[in-house]
């Protein structure tokens, strides 16, 4: 069983920054790869960013790549997500999630935990 709890959402200008954070506790955290998602109404979670925790090897969905950077603290279990630049197109509620897994997918499907979510908003 891994729980998930996410913290650092909230309400920013374009260009502002950001930064996400998901503190997992598991008996064990190995193999695991984790990611964030995010969501707006109406609309498929889209994958954001994934880490795999093992080597740190990361990957993130074209519209953020340079404005996000994805980080783990291995020493607290705990994912970062640092967002900068931020864009009105970017609101929405994301969530945190991770499986114990090999490769770093970006489908949603591929997780089974996941965080409650946390709000960002970003007004122009």
């Amino acid at each position: 069983q891994v729980q998930l709890v996410e913290s650092g959402g909230g309400l920013v200008q374009a260009g502002d920054s950001l930064r996400l954070s998901c503190a997992a506790s598991a008996p064990t955290f190995t193999n695991v790869v984790m990611g964030w998602f995010r969501q707006t109404p109406g609309q498929a979670r889209e994958f954001v960013a994934g880490i795999r925790w093992i080597d740190g090897h990361s990957d993130y969905e074209d519209s953020v790549k340079g404005r996000f950077a994805i980080s783990r603290d291995n020493s607290k279990n705990t994912m970062h997500l640092q967002m900068d630049n931020l864009k009105p197109e970017d609101t929405a509620v994301y969530y945190c999630a991770a499986n114990r897994i090999d490769l770093l997918i970006s489908s949603p499907n591929a997780y089974h935990y996941w965080g409650q979510g946390t709000q960002v908003t970003v007004s122009s």
